[in-house]
């Protein structure tokens, strides 16, 4: 039944993928910049991004210490470690730097995001500690997994700069009485594109599909994408609307391409 369920998840993790990239590029969801009325409670965003981002490290860790107990000796935590790094991050670290947060996060996108999360975390886990009871030295030292590790630690290292950029960009910002909540970041991934940070978390997923070489991590690659591609295109003409100056060779996502 388990392993029926597995299938049918990652599956429908694809057709949620295919579904909401189009569906998104209409219709920008309504939080941070581009929050507006309509779509019913709010709540302070360092909440919501917590609490939409638990279950994706509770979920897949609780399959790991079930599954641990057939292959006590697999080196299976690896894998778990470097899903916990970004997820730990995100869940608690990010939350916690983000200043001036506003009651402007809609309770349904959380509620969305927590689902979406605790499945992805099972379907995960289920094929990295389940269907994969075993893992040894010579299976994380072959050249896909080191390649793939060596994509993830990219992504990751820019996806955190880029925040970075932009939460200093904040505090000056409010340093200034009269100032803009919202500037032209530079520096960083920020020359080449207006979204280093979704460019960043991408790449991530791309390389963790690669390292685990798993049908739900590449659903999950997949996903991000499609979630994050329009919310860097609605980015990106938001800037050019909002600042005359904004820099013209920047592209949306991909340095020189898009």
């Amino acid at each position: 039944m388990s392993y029926q369920l597995y299938r049918f998840l990652w599956r429908t993790e694809i057709v949620l993928a295919c579904a909401i990239m189009p569906l998104l590029l209409l219709t920008t969801a309504p939080y941070g910049r581009h929050h507006r009325r309509g779509w019913g409670p709010t709540m302070n965003s360092r909440w919501a991004w917590l609490l939409m981002e638990l279950p994706a490290v509770a979920v897949i860790a609780a399959v790991y210490a079930w599954a641990r107990r057939q292959a006590s000796h697999s080196l299976s935590w690896v894998y778990l470690a470097v899903w916990e790094t970004h997820y730990i991050y995100r869940t608690f670290v990010y939350p916690l730097l983000l200043r001036g947060t506003r009651k402007n996060f809609p309770i349904l996108l959380v509620l969305f995001a927590v689902v979406f999360n605790a499945i992805n975390g099972f379907i995960n886990g289920y094929a990295l500690f389940v269907l994969r009871p075993s893992v040894t030295s010579c299976h994380l030292l072959r050249l896909q997994s080191l390649l793939g590790l060596g994509i993830f630690t990219g992504g990751l290292a820019l996806n955190i700069s880029s925040d970075a950029i932009i939460r200093a960009l904040r505090r000056s910002a409010r340093h200034a009485p009269d100032g803009p909540r919202y500037a032209i970041p530079y520096g960083g991934g920020f020359r080449y594109v207006s979204n280093p940070h979704y460019l960043g978390e991408i790449i991530e997923w791309v390389g963790w599909a690669i390292f685990t070489g798993t049908q739900a991590g590449w659903a999950f690659a997949l996903f991000t994408f499609a979630n994050l591609m329009p919310r860097a295109v609605a980015n990106h003409r938001w800037y050019r609307a909002t600042f005359p100056d904004y820099p013209p060779e920047r592209r949306i996502l991909i340095p020189f391409l898009f």
